[in-house]
């Protein structure tokens, strides 16, 4: 699990620091490559060398949304819905975060890293440093 503590202004304008959380299981990850044509790896493997951004933004977007989640107080479970989802896209936190992993392939490559699980984290993918 990533934690990232992030300081954004809101709406108000008021500075505002809040901790969020992302986590990706093993099931997750099984379905996400099953789901894609040649597998997840696969895609985003192609993708970076064809440096193909348009398909490296939706990546990002949605590899973000599928590991967001709120863990419960007791840390018995970390919610996963399309409300928890649409709340957090609806912030400014959201963009912060997106265009800190589209500006910075170091940050990218740490960050989704840091969402697998610790025995897959040995079939990371090295992003490419924008230019």
């Amino acid at each position: 699990m990533l934690k990232k503590t992030v300081t954004y202004i809101d709406f108000d304008g008021n500075e505002r620091t809040e901790d969020f959380f992302f986590n990706l299981t093993e099931q997750e990850i099984a379905e996400m490559e099953l789901s894609t044509e040649g597998g997840l790896g696969n895609f985003i493997n192609k993708a970076v060398a064809a440096k193909s951004q348009v398909e490296l933004i939706e990546l990002f977007k949605k590899l973000i949304l599928a590991a967001y989640g709120v863990k419960s107080a007791d840390g018995r479970r970390f919610v996963k819905n399309d409300a928890v989802r649409e709340d957090f896209m609806s912030t400014q936190a959201f963009s912060d975060i997106y265009m800190e992993l589209v500006q910075d392939a170091d940050k990218a490559s740490a960050f989704f890293n840091g969402i697998v699980p610790k025995e897959k984290n040995k079939a990371s993918v090295a992003l490419p440093a924008r230019s």
